[in-house]
């Protein structure tokens, strides 16, 4: 994480500076384009201003007049066609001109030398301190033809503000770098702490903290990290109930078988309890597989295998030929059944949604009264058809129905009851359910029944 803090600190910095190069080549094209050109009209008119003040006070002592110009805050030189020359103010860096740029200014001539400076950057532009970087204009006094040229004294006119921008620029740099560490450190520090709970969650340890009260992508990470490291830890909690719950539901079987053949091995043993531990032990091995097939049904979907063989059926006649199936138990229980299952086709797995069918019906049977009734109700809606199973029977509490789509959950009522069952029934009815794209919902009340709604799409 260290080293993601030193990139992120060197890409910010490296923005800085070219930001700083881009904005720094965009000032200097307006340079050259706007203000350069206003610069060199604005110095000629100032120029010509002097040459006419001059010509018209030809009383004045010219070079009194120029030393007063540059206390103000001009460079001056002035020469004539006899190579008289003089400097006013603050001495030029370089006072190099041509002998053709004073002879075309004491002909007549204006020379733009801000103008007509090389196009380098307005830091080496506008404060160049040379003589040719200055405007030349045609000057007439008592008679006397000169050449003046004349630019701004940049060291007077900035000898506070230069300090006060380089201590801008100085300490905006600073505070910027200051900044960058502490904002690097806010943003690092999340993804550090996001590092080591992950290390955690590997782990197994699922009981990490985060800070997930910002109201950034950050945030809004932490917050969804703590979702997945919840759900893992439910997962895990889930898989340990897996395995304590089938490794029980095969075991008490295979105890059951083993202790039952043992005592067949009994010569003394009378045929009618012979009879009796038979039939025990195959009901036992009726049990373990209707683990293993549920088990194995519950594997196929989970890993989304093409188990779903799709195609138009009557659902209606399905679930009729299922309740005949089942007849014998419903008078067996003393239970009274209604149904109401018109034709209606649907595209679907007929094996799964059979499945469906057959762990709702026996489990209202299974879960029900003496002598209380059971309700099948089939019902189009637009694109939708929704199949109900209803019974008057023992009911569940709500934490009960949050729980029964769970693996392995079983109501302590149907403990009580020793009614045998996997606790993977419902389990697999839901997934059966999501796999066609549809839901299910369950209304329950104690002593009261429970109904499940379950809604599919029609293709």
């Amino acid at each position: 994480m260290r080293t993601l803090y030193v990139k992120f600190i060197v890409i910010t910095t490296g923005m800085m500076l070219i930001s700083f190069i881009i904005a720094f080549l965009i000032s200097n094209t307006y340079y050259h384009q706007k203000i350069k050109p206003v610069n060199d009209q604005k110095n000629t008119m100032v120029a010509q201003n002097i040459a006419t003040f001059a010509k018209e006070h030809p009383e004045i002592i010219l070079e009194d007049y120029l030393e007063n110009l540059s206390a103000v805050g001009y460079q001056l030189y002035l020469v004539d066609n006899l190579g008289y020359e003089k400097f006013f103010g603050e001495p030029f860096r370089d006072k190099n001109l041509p002998i053709s740029t004073k002879d075309l200014v004491l002909n007549g001539e204006i020379f733009h030398g801000i103008l007509q400076f090389p196009r380098e950057t307005f830091v080496t532009g506008f404060f160049a301190n040379e003589l040719r970087n200055s405007i030349g204009v045609p000057l007439e006094h008592n008679g006397k033809n000169y050449a003046l040229f004349i630019r701004p004294d940049i060291k007077f006119l900035f000898s506070e503000m230069h300090v006060l921008l380089g201590w801008i620029l100085l300490l905006a740099i600073i505070l910027t770098i200051v900044m960058v560490l502490i904002n690097t450190r806010y943003l690092i520090k999340p993804i550090s702490t996001l590092t080591k709970a992950t290390e955690s969650l590997a782990k197994g340890k699922y009981n990490v903290e985060l800070d997930s009260n910002r109201d950034d992508e950050l945030g809004q990470l932490s917050r969804s990290f703590l979702q997945m490291a919840r759900k893992l830890e439910q997962m895990e909690d889930m898989r340990k109930e897996f395995i304590s719950n089938i490794s029980h539901d095969i075991q008490s079987p295979l105890s059951n078988i083993k202790g039952y053949t043992n005592l067949l091995d009994n010569d003394l043993l009378s045929k009618e309890d012979r009879r009796q531990y038979v039939t025990i032990i195959n009901g036992e091995i009726k049990r373990l597989s209707s683990l293993t097939k549920q088990l194995l049904l519950l594997a196929s979907l989970d890993r989304n295998e093409d188990v779903m063989k799709k195609k138009a059926f009557n659902i209606g006649e399905q679930i009729k030929g299922l309740i005949r199936n089942y007849q014998w138990a419903i008078n067996e229980n003393g239970l009274m059944l209604s149904y109401s299952l018109p034709d209606i086709e649907i595209v679907g797995d007929p094996s799964l949604l059979n499945t469906v069918w057959d762990n709702l019906l026996s489990n209202a049977i299974k879960y029900n009264k003496p002598n209380s009734s059971i309700e099948i109700s089939l019902e189009e809606r637009g694109k939708s058809i929704f199949v109900t199973f209803g019974d008057t029977g023992l009911g569940m509490s709500d934490a009960e129905v949050d729980k029964i789509f769970d693996r392995f959950y079983r109501a302590d009522k149907a403990r009580t009851r020793s009614v045998e069952g996997t606790g993977l029934g419902l389990s697999i009815v839901a997934t059966i359910v999501k796999l066609h794209g549809g839901q299910i919902a369950v209304e329950s009340q104690e002593n009261i029944g429970s109904t499940f709604i379950i809604e599919l799409p029609v293709k």
